[in-house]
């Protein structure tokens, strides 16, 4: 069964991300399929995409290597994400469905409760779900998928410090959600705003040489994987 690209590009991102590959490292195709144990097909497939997300640059005569983004380059991130996200979350107030509220307010009741208990590394995941659901919600793909692509790359370039109340970086969660409930749209924005400002305050942007590299082999699932 031949591998879907979406996989392999996946999979690749993934160990970019993590520092599994080091900025300006460089990525021949034969060393992925062999990691990924998939053809050079796929991986060609997916470092095209990669390039145009901003994760590799192709170099004339060099071949294709991670890219290594500037200061400035990250700053913008952090700006776009500020501008989008509310962006998302009144459109989500506009055009959400019932199945994406019963998922947001069931992420909101876990948050909460694993806050409560101070599990954070759970924290972090729920997070992403959450933020992930409402850009869904949006109504809109191209935004989705672009916050998605943000959401990747401001975790590959930052580390993010832990609120010191999580509970109230739930709440704040909590109260957006009420606002797309009530599909109050202009506070939906608001409280996005204020609550991506706060988050941005946390990113501590990551030095190349203090990337934690991680060594595991990384297999490609048949069946592909969502993110």
């Amino acid at each position: 069964m031949r591998i879907p690209a979406h996989s392999v590009c996946t999979a690749i991102r993934d160990d970019i991300v993590s520092g599994v590959f080091e900025r300006g490292s460089r990525l021949t195709e034969e060393v992925l399929a062999r990691r990924y144990g998939v053809s050079r097909v796929p991986v060609r497939e997916a470092l095209r995409t990669l390039e145009s997300e901003g994760f590799v640059l192709t170099r004339r005569h060099a071949g294709a290597c991670v890219a290594e983004p500037t200061e400035q380059e990250a700053a913008d991130l952090l700006e776009m994400r500020l501008l989008l996200e509310p962006m998302g979350a009144a459109r989500a107030a506009q055009r959400r469905t019932e199945a994406h509220l019963k998922v947001l307010r069931g992420l909101v009741r876990l948050g909460q409760e694993r806050a409560r208990r101070g599990q954070g590394e759970d924290l972090r995941s729920l997070g992403g779900w959450f933020h992930e659901t409402l850009s869904q919600a949006s109504g809109s793909p191209p935004l989705t998928a672009l916050l998605t692509q943000l959401r990747h790359k401001i975790a590959w370039m930052y580390a993010v410090e832990q609120p010191v109340r999580p509970v109230d970086s739930w709440a704040e969660h909590g109260a957006i959600v009420d606002a797309v409930a009530r599909g109050d749209a202009e506070r939906a924005r608001a409280l996005t705003v204020q609550h991506a400002e706060r988050v941005s305050s946390a990113h501590r942007l990551r030095r190349p040489d203090a990337m934690r590299v991680r060594t595991s082999q990384h297999a490609v699932n048949n069946a592909g994987g969502s993110h």
